[in-house]
């Protein structure tokens, strides 16, 4: 009976080790941002490149940080994610610092319907005659004109190598 805190105790050993990803940064980071007065070098130094930036807009950089713990046959969950948007004039000085959390996020399910592509199914009749007009009687011969095999080394068919060189 003393072993059972023993071996319940070892279940923590197995536990998945959280993982950090993106730009790490704290609400201490960018608390010392100040809109009107920063520029972006000050962001620069304090946080770092940012982890994008908007798809039209040059002026808006995006910081993401996000914790994940691995899940067995599945992907990561999101144990916390934060995200810091900062707007900037043309003049390069801050206008806005917004955050969002896990709570703002939006699930993006996917979908398990399948995109129909041409070509993908075919007809019995399309079975029966798909291989007509592929068979090339020159591939086993051992000329340098047809076929893999030759002097040639399969580099191609063509007038085997005559005209191909300079006087």
């Amino acid at each position: 009976m003393a072993c059972v805190p023993l071996l319940l105790g070892g279940c923590s050993f197995f536990s998945p080790i959280p993982e950090p990803r993106g730009s790490l940064i704290e609400k201490t980071d960018y608390a010392q941002l100040v809109p009107g007065t920063s520029t972006r070098t000050d962001v620069l130094d304090l946080l770092g490149s940012p982890t994008a930036h908007a798809t039209f807009d040059d002026n808006t950089w995006i910081y993401v940080s996000m914790i994940t713990s691995p899940t067995p046959l599945t992907f990561p969950s999101v144990k916390k994610q934060e995200v810091v948007v900062l707007n900037f004039d043309n003049g390069g000085v801050l206008r806005k610092v917004d955050t969002l959390n896990k709570k703002n996020a939006m699930y993006v399910g996917m979908v398990s319907a399948k995109t129909p592509t041409p070509g993908t199914s075919s007809s019995i009749l399309q079975e029966l005659l798909g291989n007509v007009g592929r068979y090339n009687p020159m591939s086993g011969m051992s000329s340098q004109f047809g076929g893999s095999s030759g002097p040639m080394g399969g580099q191609g068919t063509g007038n085997g190598g005559a005209g191909n060189s300079l006087p």
